[in-house]
């Protein structure tokens, strides 16, 4: 195989402040768009060397997904690669295919999230790699799994397929979330599955072959819905932004906006009675415990709408906080943005790169000793480190 550098750089180059977790772990990345790059980014923001590999052409599909740009690439892509560093090289191309069988020898992860099969036909199956290096944690990530055939694993679709679409919106409209939950889903479970291979490894000295659905992802988050269905036999429908068994919970509007409002027991019903100035609701037979308000939902929703329709966003929820019941604003993303606690608790990371100045961007959010994610290394040119990495461009 063809020389290459030491892909995993010097500790102090590689690590220099914020979280090392994962320091001297080494990931070669073939992933693009939104579930591997999530996972891969989650990984680089915990310490490892992630080397992502792309087409000379033209790079991951997310480079291109805008407006908006930020500099020469999209603010979708810029938002999930930081702290990676950046060859190009072509798969297909049999020298270019040696050089990064190369880095895989010594590396300790690879991630891929092409279509079922794709790995195979460019000479990187997860069986090829791990007889080349044994200790090699393999994980791909795809919309069905690696045994369901070819089909194409984008969000919406699994949003669809997963149940999720039809638990989400207005009765009979189904409704996809507001953010691609499948992706980041599957990238997350991704993420967790591969340290504990590496913990694993620690143990045994062999790596593992790990296979993530995004269907999976979707479906092991339907948690409680899906007890409903495998306790009953009948398929829950969506309560929009209600709930199905407690009451009162869901979103509400007032005279200037909307508040969520949860009342998850009957000591927080009367608290929220009270508060409302409609103590009659408490000692009303129709409300008295939790079943029995579950049971005449649409009779109790309309009491509470016809009162908070009054009032303000504001009054509402400093009465409904005085007297300990759970309730919040419905906030677009600018103010949570612009919130002071987001900035407090670490939620917001700004980094420069040459061709856009400073940029912002929001974090992981874990917190260790008080220590957060931070930006060692900014998203990547195309190539960026083809020198450094592989010694040549």
């Amino acid at each position: 195989m063809p020389h290459v550098a030491d892909p995993r750089g010097t500790e102090a180059a590689v690590h220099d402040g914020g979280l090392s977790l994962l320091a001297g772990i080494t990931v070669v990345d073939f992933t693009q768009a939104l579930s591997g790059p999530y996972c891969t980014m989650m990984l680089a923001d915990l310490g490892a060397d992630v080397i992502k590999v792309e087409d000379p052409g033209r790079g991951d599909d997310s480079r291109h997904w805008g407006p908006p740009f930020v500099g020469s690439d999209a603010a979708y892509f810029m938002s999930v690669n930081r702290n990676k560093r950046s060859i190009s090289r072509d798969l297909k191309n049999p020298e270019d295919l040696e050089t990064v069988l190369a880095l895989v020898a010594d590396a300790d992860v690879v991630i891929e999230n092409w279509r079922p099969g794709t790995a195979a036909r460019l000479g990187l199956p997860a069986h090829r790699l791990r007889e080349l290096n044994p200790r090699l944690v393999y994980c791909s990530i795809s919309g069905f799994g690696q045994d369901q055939g070819v089909r194409a694993g984008y969000d919406q679709i699994l949003q669809g397929t997963s149940g999720v679409m039809h638990m989400t919106g207005p009765p009979g409209e189904p409704t996809k979330w507001g953010v691609p939950v499948g992706d980041i889903a599957s990238g997350m479970f991704a993420a967790t599955a591969i340290v504990s291979a590496l913990f694993e490894r620690h143990r045994t000295g062999q790596g593992r072959v790990i296979d993530i659905a995004m269907q999976d992802s979707l479906v092991s988050m339907l948690t409680h819905h899906a007890a409903r269905y495998l306790s009953t036999g009948a398929a829950p429908r969506s309560d929009h932004n209600g709930h199905a068994t407690i009451a009162p919970y869901g979103t509400f509007r007032t005279g200037d906006g909307f508040i969520n409002l949860c009342v998850g027991n009957d000591s927080q019903f009367l608290r929220m009675c009270d508060a409302l100035g409609r103590p009659e609701l408490a000692a009303d037979a129709r409300f008295g415990t939790n079943p029995l308000r579950v049971a005449n939902k649409q009779q109790l929703v309309a009491e509470l709408n016809a009162t908070l329709s009054t009032t303000t966003v504001l009054d509402a929820i400093a009465a409904l906080e005085l007297a300990g019941v759970p309730v919040g604003p419905v906030r677009d993303i600018g103010q949570v943005l612009e919130d002071p606690s987001t900035s407090e608790r670490h939620m917001l990371l700004e980094f420069h790169r040459d061709d856009a100045g400073s940029v912002r961007v929001v974090n992981t959010p874990w917190k260790f000793d008080e220590t957060a994610p931070s930006v060692r290394l900014a998203p990547p040119h195309l190539g960026e480190h083809n020198e450094e990495i592989l010694g040549r461009s």
